[in-house]
């Protein structure tokens, strides 16, 4: 069963219309045609340690040309950060196709489940913003039934804040502030910080359906604010903005729990 068959019931079809195109391996690494995928994967992953990235590469898609899901998911995401090799989405696209292709019918107690629900979260990312240049057009529908699929199948907290974030603004189908909420909580209980940001803003001011919970809201935004990224600018912007409206005592309160958040989830 492919994945258009797998996710969730729907059609998303990844891979329709879009031919594998295996990379060319071009011998620079010792490896024997006959070497079992596992034995090529650990080669790549050592050899990337070393920094020998580009030469990592070519190990690493080889055992991945064998079906080895690791190795799909690492040469993928090196092929879609430009990490060692040129920077190629639409062949990085292809690969995370692959493997979620290949393992649409396992479980997600299943070793390689943690890179399949990773793929997912990539195809979903690729049709959420498109491919300049290729046939993958930019799908919000798509995309956002991609990251239900990870979000439900997978609990990849990725995937939930992909999916709340989607709900939140409407993006790929109706807006839903209550499911923006469900998916959002679900990924800040893992510690994701922007879906911390989301939730303590939609929490703070309140929304369709979600009665505003001050306190609650803005201990999400402390505890976004404290573990973000210099460069996360809208974090700091929703926490300063509730800081600069809320009571004396809910500040109080909220300094109180998000103490209690920062034991759990520490610093970025």
């Amino acid at each position: 069963m492919r994945i258009s068959d797998a996710c969730c019931g729907l059609a998303l079809g990844v891979m329709i219309g879009f031919a594998g195109h295996a990379l060319a391996f071009d011998g620079n690494v010792s490896l024997n045609p006959n070497m079992a995928p596992e034995q090529a994967l650990q080669q790549g992953l050592d050899l990337y340690r070393k920094g020998e990235k580009a030469t990592a590469f070519e190990a690493l898609n080889f055992a991945a040309e064998k079906g080895d899901p690791i190795a799909q998911w690492k040469a993928g995401q090196m092929l879609a950060d430009g990490d060692g090799v040129k920077r190629d989405d639409f062949k990085a696209f292809e690969m995370f196709s692959d493997l979620a292709d290949a393992h649409a019918e396992d479980s997600p107690g299943e070793p390689s489940s943690r890179f399949v629900s990773k793929a997912f979260v990539a195809l979903g990312r690729y049709y959420q913003m498109g491919i300049p240049n290729t046939d993958v057009r930019a799908d919000p529908t798509r995309a956002r039934q991609i990251y239900s699929h990870a979000a439900l199948i997978y609990g990849d907290g990725e995937a939930q804040y992909n999916l709340a974030r989607m709900y939140y603004s409407g993006e790929g189908g109706a807006r839903d502030a209550v499911q923006a909420v469900k998916w959002a909580k679900q990924a800040a209980d893992k510690c994701i910080v922007d879906a911390q940001a989301l939730l303590g803003h939609i929490l703070f001011e309140g929304d369709d359906g979600v009665d505003r919970q001050p306190v609650r809201g803005l201990t999400y935004l402390l505890v976004a604010r404290n573990r973000a990224r210099p460069d996360d600018i809208w974090i700091a912007e929703l926490q300063e903005e509730a800081v600069s409206v809320a009571t004396e005592q809910e500040r109080r309160k909220a300094m109180a729990l998000a103490g209690e958040w920062a034991a759990k989830c520490g610093n970025m």
